[in-house]
């Protein structure tokens, strides 16, 4: 009994420290008027911005809007699901009810097949590529804000120490490191898309477990969207994927609470309408994202715990051993066999 104080009131400490860094995740996100700064800056984010809100805003979720509002009751009116009591069997003898509900599905699918379908994947593609635009005119707006905001003497000794590097890189660096690092910079972007892709599939998953299957989701979700908002922050500044990794993981309250108010926004809408509201706040959490200090907050915040730790949560662990499962099925041929073909 006189050990389970001391650990209760050690789990009592974690707690509070993963209450206050999901507050401030929490917090950092809610900070949307950084999108207006931003904007306000940078014609081309501006531009990028609207052309994002006019594509998802207002004509995919203005589509939806009238087919619900307007095209679907149309179509309950000239094909009803039914009759009045007292002319039932009248109806029933001359109007063909089944048939009815056969045009109206037929129909509705007819709608969705060559428009609304259409219509996701041009904004799925566009809206992709538009986000990237946004996060690296974001990224340039707080760059510029930063150099601005530095003394001229700063500035000169960045002017100088800058100038100190590119002459090293000149004549230190020569062509096939660069050639290395842009194939290092590839294989870890292609393997960070097949494991987000592999945590979506388990974020789908949970979803179906009974009674608790929805807060899961709702978590491992949050940590989806807050890693895909600081994805597009940490590529440009060339930070590496292990590194990203290990920060996530070890700040994985911070980024519970950063991706709550995404989840929170189509957690309870269809697929459709979520998709929708997620294309048109995305890049306002993007934005934010580039806007926030993430690792002074998480850091300031560790000063008042006199060394204790939160802890690292692997987060990507089943989706990155079942990644490596099926990359090890992968036929990767022995270097000394393939010298051998070639000298016969």
């Amino acid at each position: 009994m006189e050990n389970i104080g001391p650990l209760i009131r050690g789990y009592l400490t974690k707690l509070k420290q993963a209450s206050v860094l999901w507050v401030e995740g929490f917090r950092e996100a809610c900070c949307l008027h950084r999108v207006v700064i931003y904007c306000l800056r940078s014609r081309q984010l501006m531009i990028r911005t609207g052309q994002c809100f006019l594509l998802n805003g207002f004509i995919f979720l203005g589509s939806i809007f009238i087919l619900r509002s307007l095209i679907i009751p149309t179509l309950q009116w000239i094909l009803p699901f039914g009759v009045s009591d007292g002319d039932q069997d009248l109806c029933l003898s001359h109007m063909p009810i089944r048939l009815y509900a056969f045009l109206r599905l037929g129909l509705l699918q007819l709608i969705y097949g060559l428009w609304f379908y259409p219509l996701y994947i041009f904004s799925f593609i566009l809206s992709t590529i538009w986000y990237n635009d946004i996060a690296q005119f974001g990224l340039t707006v707080t760059e510029r804000a930063g150099s601005t905001n530095a003394t001229p003497s700063n500035n000169n000794k960045k002017e100088a120490s800058t100038s100190e590097n590119t002459t090293q890189t000149h004549t230190h660096v020569d062509k096939p490191t660069d050639l290395g690092r842009v194939m290092i910079g590839i294989a870890e972007q292609g393997y960070s898309l097949l494991l987000l892709t592999f945590f979506f599939l388990e974020v789908y998953l949970t979803g179906l477990v009974p009674y608790i299957g929805k807060a899961l989701n709702f978590i491992l979700l949050s940590w989806m969207y807050a890693y895909y908002c600081f994805e597009y922050k940490w590529n440009f500044s060339g930070l590496s994927l292990d590194k990203r990794l290990d920060f996530f993981e070890s700040n994985w309250a911070f980024f519970a609470g950063f991706g709550s108010p995404c989840v929170l926004a189509i957690f309870f809408f269809s697929p459709l309408v979520s998709y929708g509201v997620m294309a048109v706040l995305f890049p306002m959490f993007v934005l934010t994202a580039a806007g926030s200090d993430a690792e002074s907050v998480v850091n300031y915040q560790k000063t008042k715990w006199r060394g204790q730790e939160l802890g690292k949560l692997p987060i990507f662990y089943v989706a990155d051993k079942l990644l490596m499962r099926i990359l090890s099925l992968l036929p990767v041929e022995p270097h000394g066999q393939t010298s051998d073909k070639k000298a016969l």
